[in-house]
């Protein structure tokens, strides 16, 4: 398992799965480990993807100061995982929580950045949240699935901000666009493969400054991939599409049938899309 220090000396671990051109990418959870990332539905076959277990998850250690899982603070982890590595530029995708950042990361060091693909990706760093009204649009979708009248009530615990660790696990199936086996499955590891109290530091106050990131982002050269979920609720394709437009160069793809983990969904219309758009 390879490894590095980063800035503070606390020690990162990441994955590396397939050849070819790198590809880094960058976990959400917040504070999931990238064991879930898998191979992003045989993405792999086209690019070497080089999977970062964020600090305190995966095989990564510990840091002796918990402040420093605060989303804002492991932008430095990006920048020290691109020296080791060597390379001059970086493609960089991110999941769910970790759009933001990699979003910082390329408001910080766009010259650093050939392009971005943020997958079904939080903008908070942008200031665009998902809002009660993106869930409730997204779980009305659902509504003719046979799972969907049983998990009400935690659905509604869920938007009140009040949801048990039973509930979680009964909404699980709006995550995904089939809860089927795979999905299941993948659904049964979030909280062994998550630190929970180091994503509650994550986007704590003083994280994000909207407004110099979203100036930053403006000038990106970078071109930028934005995919959404035609079934997820964060974020709804018409926020991904609000979001593309704060950006000089991006698109938006829509997966059909797709959820909050897309490579699941269908993974060869996710590996299609995104290498279509690297390549």
């Amino acid at each position: 398992m390879p490894a590095f220090a980063a800035d503070d000396g606390t020690e990162l671990a990441y994955h590396v799965v397939g050849e070819g051109e790198p590809l880094l990418c960058l976990p959400g959870g917040p504070m999931r480990a990238s064991a879930y990332l898998g191979d992003l539905g045989g993405l792999s076959r086209h690019r070497q993807l080089v999977l970062l277990d964020l600090r305190g998850t995966g095989d990564s250690a510990i840091p002796a100061d918990p402040a420093t899982y605060r989303c804002d603070r492991q932008v430095s982890d990006v920048e020290a995982l691109r020296r080791h590595l060597g390379l001059e530029h970086i493609d960089v995708l991110a999941h769910s929580a970790a759009g933001d950042l990699a979003l910082l990361y390329a408001a910080g060091h766009p010259e650093r950045v050939r392009s971005l693909t943020l997958i079904t990706a939080r903008a908070r760093a942008l200031g665009v949240d998902f809002t009660e009204e993106h869930r409730r649009e997204a779980a009305a979708l659902r509504s003719a699935e046979p799972w969907f009248a049983a998990t009400r009530v935690s659905f509604e615990a869920f938007l009140a901000g009040t949801a048990t660790d039973a509930d979680w696990d009964a909404i699980a199936p709006y995550f995904y666009g089939r809860w089927d086996e795979a999905a299941q499955a993948h659904a049964a590891l979030d909280v062994a493969q998550s630190n929970d109290k180091a994503g509650e530091i994550y986007a704590s106050p003083g994280a994000f400054e909207p407004a110099t990131t979203c100036a930053a982002i403006a000038a990106l050269p970078a071109p930028v991939l934005l995919m959404a979920g035609e079934l997820d609720s964060g974020p709804r394709p018409r926020v991904a599409t609000a979001i593309a437009r704060l950006f000089r160069h991006a698109e938006v793809a829509v997966q059909p049938g797709a959820g909050h983990f897309p490579w699941l969904d269908d993974p060869d219309h996710f590996a299609r899309t995104v290498n279509a758009f690297l390549a």
